[in-house]
């Protein structure tokens, strides 16, 4: 899996130490799907900086930043990503942020794994215990697969808002695992990829309601 890296994009390092020309270069590489974006410095990392669009009112949408010229089918899609609320964020805003794969040509089918960092050390432990979250578009949102699936595509992480978090997505056929902050076990397993094996296409850089993220780091490895 190692020797065949795939750098993000040709304007992207891996590490997105990106210098004045290759930010230009970036953004050129990058489709905001009801979402804006920049590409900032938080922390010492160059990041793309994410918001989704108030005008999209419901959750568990196509709200990312698509990443041009890249398809994948298995493997791992690996980033570091930091959110925080924004001052207008609604109560039940928990930092929203994570890793859309698998993206259809035009955004309609998609399977996604996200973190509620608020969560991960709340006073509440049914709070602690929905840190990670597993959907697919558009038929299996949080809300169904919480109704009809309770506890089996959500999990508890230690994670937290305003800090770096490692997440690596590893893919393979109908599973996908999730690793935090390089962890050997994985946080969440997902067994029945909702849309099947045989799905393919591209990646997005996901945020939902309320929170203002930033990803930094990217690898994909295939």
């Amino acid at each position: 899996m190692k020797k065949n890296i795939l750098a993000l994009v040709a304007g992207i390092a891996c590490n997105l130490s990106l210098s004045a020309q290759t930010i230009q270069l970036a953004n050129n590489k990058l489709e905001p799907v009801k979402v804006s974006m920049s590409v900032e410095t938080l922390k010492g990392k160059r990041a793309v900086k994410v918001i989704k669009d108030s005008t999209v009112e419901t959750f568990d949408e196509p709200t990312f930043v698509k990443l041009k010229g890249v398809e994948f089918q298995d493997g791992a899609i690996e980033v570091n990503v930091y959110s925080t609320l924004r001052k207008d964020a609604p109560e039940f805003a928990r930092g929203f942020i994570g890793v859309a794969f698998r993206i259809n040509d035009d955004n309609s089918k998609f399977e996604c794994i996200y973190i509620r960092p608020a969560n991960g050390r709340a006073g509440d432990q049914v709070r602690r215990n929905h840190s990670i979250q597993y959907f697919a578009y558009p038929d299996y949102k949080f809300q169904r697969l919480r109704k009809e699936f309770p506890e089996q595509y959500e999990s508890y992480a230690d994670i937290g808002l305003k800090e770096w978090i490692r997440m690596k997505i590893i893919v393979k056929g109908s599973q996908a695992k999730l690793y935090l902050n390089n962890q050997k076990e994985p946080s969440l397993i997902v067994n029945d990829l909702k849309l099947g094996t045989d799905a393919k296409g591209g990646i997005g850089l996901f945020v939902d309601v309320g929170t203002e993220g930033y990803f930094s780091d990217i690898k994909i490895m295939k």
